[in-house]
């Protein structure tokens, strides 16, 4: 079965438990809580009202399921997991209808309230979860039996490796790794792979190698004097959507989340590489657009205005296009007020400083103020940045940076944004070396991402435009 099949079936169940919940929901309202309302038995009819309602619940649990990720990912659950994602949305999403929906019914006293509550809550979660824990178990048996693979590859090429090796071939309950080959770390190591699987090449080729080959898992057993390798090596995966697992001994050195949730499998630690929940995503994404939108159509005639500023004061187009280097390292084009001269670089790209000479008399003030770069609310509502992010560079320079700071490209991970935490903290820079310094604050970024910390950035981003601290 497809993934598309699979998360239909999931929604198909999810929709049939929301029904049924919701009809005998209605049953007991009206048998119960309406009936001691009024004093005689309510008659349970449904009619139109009913179906309308039924519809709107449908609608409102399957949006709430995706808005928290729900549908991603469907083969890699455990029971337990399933049953305690389903608690905490149906608590959360029940409390909310009661406030959207229940709170107006009509009760002979408040612990009705609590009774309908309840009832819903144990209903939604008890059939729901009965629907999925049935799902996922016979999931679960395909996996184990090898009907569902996950196609994997093996870094590295020792003893461990081999070990590892035969130890997911030969596992009675499969935990779904099928090994399709293995990279090496070290040329000169001892190859003790090359009997039983196919050699793929250097760990460098992992991103062609997980295009090519549709893996899915990437499992890491080095021995002890590679593990200078790591570094690099997760610098390349971290922006490949695919679980990493690791041997145990090498827990300790691994920097990030891990979780280990296999208990008669091999023994494999799987390191967490989503930054933020899904959830937060969803939102972090919904306020772009938002955000975006009303700038772009409220700030329609500011941007007329500050167009004929430029367009009169200077030679040349209004609006500035330049590439830049974004999320996976993708190349974008960035929009912007143009504050230079035309031809302000001739012959290599150079960086603006304070006194910077290529400014035109409006650009100074613009870029004082930041309303150079109000066009790039273009480039967020299509999707290429973000509000909050890091400010995206140009290929030569990043070329200098990654000289100085390889881990610059752990910056690939999320989309760049118009304001950063680098940029609050320490502004443009003037050159590589100030880029590596401000690099720290962008890392640190990443590494506490949260819907709270775009806030904070967006707040101290409006008082340096309004103290008018850019340059």
């Amino acid at each position: 079965m497809n993934r598309a099949l699979k998360v239909a079936q999931y929604v198909a169940f999810d929709i049939l438990a929301a029904l049924i919940t919701w009809g005998v929901f209605f049953w007991f309202r009206k048998s119960y809580i309406e009936s001691v309302k009024f004093g005689y038995i309510i008659p349970v009819e449904f009619q139109e009202k009913f179906y309308q309602s039924a519809l709107f619940y449908c609608c409102y649990w399957l949006v709430l399921y995706s808005f928290m990720g729900h549908y991603r990912r469907i083969y890699r659950r455990s029971r337990l997991w399933e049953l305690s994602k389903t608690l905490n949305i149906a608590a959360f999403g029940v409390i909310v209808l009661f406030f959207v929906l229940l709170l107006d019914d009509e009760v002979k006293s408040y612990r009705d309230y609590y009774k309908s509550v309840f009832v819903l809550f144990s209903l939604h979660f008890f059939i729901t979860a009965f629907f999925r824990f049935v799902q996922t178990s016979f999931t679960k048996k395909k996996i184990t039996s090898r009907r569902i693979k996950f196609n994997t590859l093996i870094i590295g090429n020792g003893g461990k490796a081999l070990t590892l090796y035969h130890e997911l071939m030969s596992e009675k309950k499969s935990q779904g790794n099928w090994v399709t080959g293995y990279v090496i770390a070290n040329d000169n190591s001892n190859d003790e792979m090359q009997a039983v699987t196919e050699n793929l090449g250097n760990y460098q080729l992992l991103p062609q190698l997980i295009k090519s080959g549709k893996i899915e898992d990437v499992i890491i057993a080095l021995e002890k004097q590679d593990h200078e390798h790591l570094d690099p090596i997760f610098t390349i995966l971290e922006n490949e959507d695919i679980k990493i697992k690791i041997t145990p001994d090498m827990y300790d050195i691994v920097t990030g989340s891990v979780k280990m949730n296999n208990v008669w499998g091999s023994a494999l630690i799987e390191v967490e590489t989503e930054i933020m929940p899904q959830w937060q995503r969803v939102v972090k994404r919904a306020f772009d657009i938002l955000f975006a939108s009303l700038v772009l159509v409220l700030g329609l005639p500011f941007f007329i205005i500050t167009s004929l500023a430029v367009w009169l004061t200077s030679k040349g187009p209004i609006f500035y296009k330049q590439a830049r280097i974004g999320l996976h390292g993708k190349s974008f084009n960035i929009h912007k007020f143009r504050t230079m001269i035309i031809n302000a670089e001739k012959s290599v790209p150079q960086l603006s400083s304070k006194n910077d000479n290529r400014r035109t008399k409006v650009g100074v003030f613009l870029r004082k103020v930041r309303i150079d770069e109000l066009p790039q609310f273009y480039n967020v509502l299509i999707g290429e940045m973000s509000l909050v992010g890091y400010r995206p560079e140009r290929q030569y320079f990043i070329d200098q940076i990654t000289q100085l700071a390889p881990h610059y490209k752990h910056l690939y991970k999320i989309k760049p944004g118009i304001t950063s935490w680098g940029m609050v903290k320490y502004g443009y820079a003037e050159s590589v070396e100030q880029m590596v310094e401000r690099l720290k604050y962008d890392i640190l970024y990443i590494e506490n991402m949260s819907i709270a910390m775009d806030i904070k950035i967006l707040f101290y981003t409006i008082i340096i435009v309004i103290q008018g601290r850019g340059k």
